[in-house]
Formats: structure tokens, sequence, C-alpha cells
């Protein structure tokens, strides 16, 4: 898999923006799918994305820029996705070309609601992709420190250890580092996780919780964690790494972090509805609390998850915040 490969991102989100932009600092084109014609007529006459990442400027002369998401997957040949997960059925039910012998990137974070699959397993299942040709990008990475230009890293996961650095090569640059790991369900697991748990932590602070809990909340989450990971997916993983780890802090400390702002409107209030009407963006971990529960119901053997547990409790269950929270310090160490 070498340098002439043709790549594609398939979303118009931050972070599909900012994954264009660090493959325009190594690639003379790349493909972009947005499902907005809006979008896509106002970057080719302002040069950028009018919704998200507004100070990244493109030279157009290095995009294929389409409505068509067909046009594009047919172009390419690594399909990079950066579609939130509650809306990859819908896209990806107007794919009719046969890309079963492309690579397929995911840079989703959460299951597909729909198939209850992770976006891999999706990809391997409904369109027959072997398991060699699919990647997971991790963080720790914001988007809006990627559009900065301030120091990044990335974890590329594939079970093709020659395809994995073939991507990193061109996502990296002066501000991206990046490092591959062959661990693709454990970072998609964790990918999906720590936005559960800066909802958590946004909680938290939207009911008055200081720094010290915190802390301990996050201590707690990264156990919970490889619990979790460990349950779905035996195998040697150093739970400390900056894909599991570091992934877990920003999101969930950052003042970018959309998950912990949707955690602190709850915290402060907000009904669910109200607080996903008034953000601009999706918050990946309302549809990923649902989805960890109910795997983790699905298992004879429960593991022990008390933090995604209450999460779900309040997102789905209509539960109390401050009273779902009093319960869960009595639990955490």
């Amino acid at each position: 898999m070498g340098e002439t490969k043709k790549y594609a991102v398939f979303g118009a989100g931050s972070w599909a923006t900012a994954i264009v932009k660090m493959l325009c600092e190594n690639l003379d084109e790349v493909g972009w799918y947005m499902r907005s014609v809006y979008t896509k007529e106002h970057l080719l006459k302002e040069q950028h994305n009018p919704s998200y990442l507004s100070s990244v400027e493109f030279h157009l002369e290095q995009l294929k820029l389409s409505n068509d998401i067909n046009e594009i997957a047919a172009w390419a040949d690594v399909l990079i996705f950066a579609i939130p997960s509650a809306f990859m059925h819908s896209e990806l039910e107007k794919l009719k070309t046969d890309i079963k012998d492309k690579v397929v990137v995911s840079a989703v974070k959460g299951i597909i609601p729909e198939s209850g699959l992770l976006v891999g397993e999706h990809f391997h299942d409904i369109y027959h992709i072997p398991f060699e040709n699919i990647a997971v990008i991790a963080g720790p990475c914001h988007a809006e420190e990627v559009a900065l230009e301030r120091l990044s890293y990335l974890t590329i996961s594939c079970a093709d250890p020659v395809k994995a650095q073939a991507i990193a090569n061109n996502l990296s640059s002066d501000y991206i580092n990046t490092k591959t790991s062959d661990d693709i369900i454990g970072v998609e697991y964790a990918v999906m996780l720590k936005n559960i748990y800066a909802i958590a932590a946004g909680i938290a602070h939207g009911l008055g919780y200081g720094d010290n809990f915190q802390s301990v909340l996050m201590s707690n989450a990264i156990r919970e964690m490889k619990r979790f990971i460990k349950k779905m997916h035996k195998m040697k993983r150093n739970i400390n790494n900056s894909a599991y780890l570091g992934d877990l802090l920003v999101t969930g400390y950052s003042t970018f972090s959309r998950n912990r702002m949707f955690g602190n409107m709850i915290g402060k209030g907000y009904t669910v509805k109200s607080a996903q009407m008034e953000m601009n963006m999706v918050a990946e971990g309302y549809y990923a609390a649902k989805s960890a529960f109910e795997l983790n119901k699905k298992n004879k053997k429960k593991t022990r998850l008390p933090i995604v547990n209450a999460v779900y409790g309040i997102l789905y269950e209509n539960k109390n915040p401050k009273k779902v929270f009093q319960k869960l310090t009595e639990k955490l160490d």
C-alpha cells in the first residue's frame, strides 16, 4: 500500500474537516463526500467549511468535492468515514458501489445502532471487507486543536501493520504525531466508551463536583474501560497507552469536548432533548451509553460498569442526575 493510493473522507463535521486538513498536508488530491449541497457550494466559493472549523482554509485544487457518495467511493482506494454513528446507516444505504476491495478507515466514535456492531464489524459483515483492510483512527486528538495546528497525537489500528503505517504516514505532519496498533477492536471500544465517561465528567461538573472528584471519576473510568474491553476482546494491551487513557483524559477534561459539554448541560438541569437541541454538534456518548449498556446486558457474566450504568440511567431512564451521582460516589474508590 504505497503513497499513490487515493484517499477520501466521508462526512462534513469538525472531525471530517480536520482529517481532510491532515491529508492535504501530504497528498496532492483528497476526495471529500458531504451530504449538504450548501456546504459544498460554500467551500467552492469561500475555501472553508461554513459550519465547522471555519478558520481552516483549503486549496481547492487539492479537493475532489462531491455530494454523491458513490462517486467518491468509486474514485478512492482508502475510504475514511467520519460520520456520526447515529447517521452512518442512513448514509451507507445510499452506497451502491462495490467497496469490498477498498481499505476502510473508521473515524466514527461509536456503534452503529441499527446493527449493534462496531463500525469495523459492520463493514466486515455487511460489505464483506476483510479485517486486514479495516483500520480505526483514535486520539487523543481534538479537531479544534488540529485546526490551530497544535501538536496532537493519533493512533492508527489495523490488523495489517503495513496498511496501518501507510495511513499513519499520510496523516502525519509537523503538528500530528502518529503511531500504529494492531488492537483494532479494543481501540474501537475505547473510542466509544471514552465519550460516555466524558458525559459523566460533564454531569459531575454541572452538579458542582470539583477537581478532586473528577480525578477519582477518571481513574475509575479507565479501570472500567479495561474491564469492558477485556470482556469483549481479550488480548495483550496496555490500557495506559494514549489510544485508551490519553483519549479518555482529553475527552473528559477538555473544553473542546462536546460530550463533556452535553453532560455539563444535563448536570445543570437541561433535559436530554433540550441539551441536544442547543448543541450544534452530535454528542456520540449519548448513543454509546445505550450500546455499551445493552452489550453488557447480553453477556452471561456481566462486567461491573457503575459509570456506564449511571449515565445510561440518566439519559434513557430519566433518573435524577443528583441522586444517581450520590449513589455513584459510593461505588467509586
